[in-house]
């Protein structure tokens, strides 16, 4: 039996994404994984710690398997790292209504603002946030596309996407050719119930919206949504709605490439996976003196180690 899921897979202490090609490679598995599984992806938005979706499928297990076994054997490749990748299981949340699926999907898509990364959900560029009424809000435009022969240097192990898969030239995968826009943009009515969702603040009529489900289900919360990611504050998390956040904080795909990029070279190695304990306690030092940033921030970025 086919149903509509919230999923949430988080690093734990360390992020799952390093750089910008850790992101795009990260949606191909994920569009790989569904393809195998029969899955129809509807929302999805890539963290550095941790990634959201929401999924119609009738084979979720193997949809997660698929999706995390390709990405954690990419990731263990590039950083010489050996193990697990992120916590051991999903978080699954089961959406039933319409109210219900309106606001998992906004919540999903919203993630990069709750998180204080940009202003708007419209400027992250790893979320499907674009695939829904592009005409009505401006997003179609002349892209310049892989050739198709050039496709298989991006799919680990030569797998083969759909023909309606469409990537650009960088590697990144559209997201208005793997989502199911058609059942999305019918469940949102219109361009502006979609922007609305987008921009409106959370609060107790979230949770009135989806009683009128009747489906016996409690509402979902952003602590829910959210429910597996570690160390959050919630009341930050709503705050940055109104975005009073400081966006010009380094990120941690800035920082993450701040020390593979810059740092680590004077140490004789290729990555933060081969540094010794002592080694990684100094690039925490120089960090924190060179850029003031919190302890947190800088634990995931080294690998989640404790220092």
């Amino acid at each position: 039996m086919r149903k509509i899921l919230h999923l949430c897979w988080s690093g734990g202490d360390e992020v799952l994404f390093r750089s910008e090609e850790d992101y795009r490679h990260g949606i191909i598995c994920l569009c790989l994984a569904a393809v195998k599984s029969d899955t129809r992806l509807l929302a999805y938005c890539f963290m550095s710690n941790h990634v959201h979706m929401c999924v119609n499928s009738e084979r979720t297990e193997y949809f997660i398997k698929c999706f995390r076994y390709a990405y954690s054997r990419y990731f263990n490749s590039r950083y010489f790292r050996k193990g697990r990748l992120g916590e051991r299981n999903f978080f699954i949340l089961e959406i039933e209504g319409l109210y219900h699926f309106l606001t998992a999907i906004a919540y999903v898509l919203r993630n990069p603002l709750h998180h204080g990364i940009c202003s708007t959900p419209f400027e992250y560029e790893f979320s499907s946030v674009r695939a829904a009424f592009r005409k009505e809000l401006g997003y179609v435009n002349e892209v310049s596309y892989m050739p198709e022969k050039k496709l298989y240097r991006y799919l680990p192990d030569r797998n083969l996407l759909p023909e309606t898969v469409k990537m650009d030239i960088h590697g990144l995968i559209m997201p208005e050719s793997v989502i199911d826009v058609s059942d999305l943009e019918h469940q949102f009515s219109t361009a502006r119930s979609y922007l609305y969702f987008m921009n409106r603040i959370s609060g107790k009529n979230w949770e009135a919206e989806q009683a009128e489900d009747m489906n016996g289900r409690p509402p979902i919360r952003i602590e829910d949504v959210e429910q597996g990611v570690r160390g959050l504050d919630m009341k930050t998390l709503l705050s940055n709605e109104y975005g009073r956040s400081n966006y010009k904080s380094m990120t941690d795909i800035e920082v993450c490439h701040e020390i593979d990029i810059n740092i680590i070279k004077s140490f004789g190695t290729v990555s933060v996976y081969r540094m010794t304990r002592s080694q990684l306690k100094e690039v925490a030092r120089i960090l924190a003196c060179r850029y003031h940033l919190p302890k947190a921030q800088i634990v995931r970025c080294l690998g989640g180690l404790p220092l």
